[in-house]
């Protein structure tokens, strides 16, 4: 554990695992993962009949857990990597045990493939055969190069017609970055702003939720979620 980090609050492991990592601003997909696979390996530790503290556990422990993943569970290599790291910052970051031996352990290699890439003409077949939202949201990730949850998150404030842009906000890393916005999407995102709008409207009579705002901003302004003039929903909230 580093110099100046606070003490946990919490009692229970897992907790103590959530604690650390939402203090270290880690994305809400790894804080999933990391639980997931502590959670499997404290379960795991159980084995004999009797539920284990990870204090108590030590090098032969985690290298059989290891060993298990890649011979009888056949994991792949990025997710034994996966795991590993999770056992890495729950005994490093949580428990503040320096345990030299996990310095050791070697991670496995990935192999190196050849990535499968579409034609344009097997790109616009697969479009071709989308139709509303779903067609919008692909189109909008194939032409700007965003990821899948950077598409889905997209708010009407960060698409600059104007200049034909869009900014997305706390993109990997939790960096913001500018990507182009294709003139073909102009109108459809245009008519997906009115719907956007519409729903809001709706939502907003029905006395329904807002729309979700980051960290505890809500707490410091109760109402921000439903003013439409400050934040307003998501380009595509429609999709699921």
């Amino acid at each position: 554990m580093k110099p100046g980090t606070p003490p946990l609050q919490s009692t229970r492991v897992l907790d103590q695992l959530r604690e650390r990592i939402r203090y270290m601003h880690y994305s809400l997909s790894t804080e999933q993962v990391y639980v997931y696979w502590v959670r499997f390996f404290i379960r795991w530790s159980a084995r004999s009949g009797q539920m284990r503290h990870p204090r108590d556990l030590g090098a032969p422990d985690v290298e059989a857990f290891l060993s298990m993943l890649a011979t009888e569970r056949k994991v792949s290599a990025s997710t034994h990597n996966q795991a590993l790291s999770a056992v890495l910052f729950l005994y490093r970051e949580v428990l503040g045990i320096a345990l030299p031996w996990l310095d050791n352990i070697n991670r496995p290699t990935q192999k190196r493939r050849i990535p499968s890439v579409l034609t344009k003409d097997e790109v616009a077949g697969l479009l071709a055969h989308m139709d509303g939202q779903t067609a919008l949201l692909a189109r909008l990730l194939y032409g700007t190069g965003m990821r899948l949850m950077e598409g889905m998150r997209l708010r009407i404030k960060d698409v600059d017609f104007d200049r034909h842009v869009i900014i997305v906000r706390e993109a990997k890393g939790g960096k913001d970055r500018v990507v182009m916005m294709p003139r073909s999407l102009a109108p459809a995102l245009r008519l997906q702003l009115l719907a956007s709008r519409a729903q809001w409207e709706a939502d907003r009579q029905a006395q329904r939720g807002g729309v979700e705002t980051p960290h505890a901003l809500e707490q410091k302004y109760p109402k921000v979620g439903h003013m439409g003039l400050v934040l307003d929903v998501s380009v595509t909230n429609a999709i699921h």
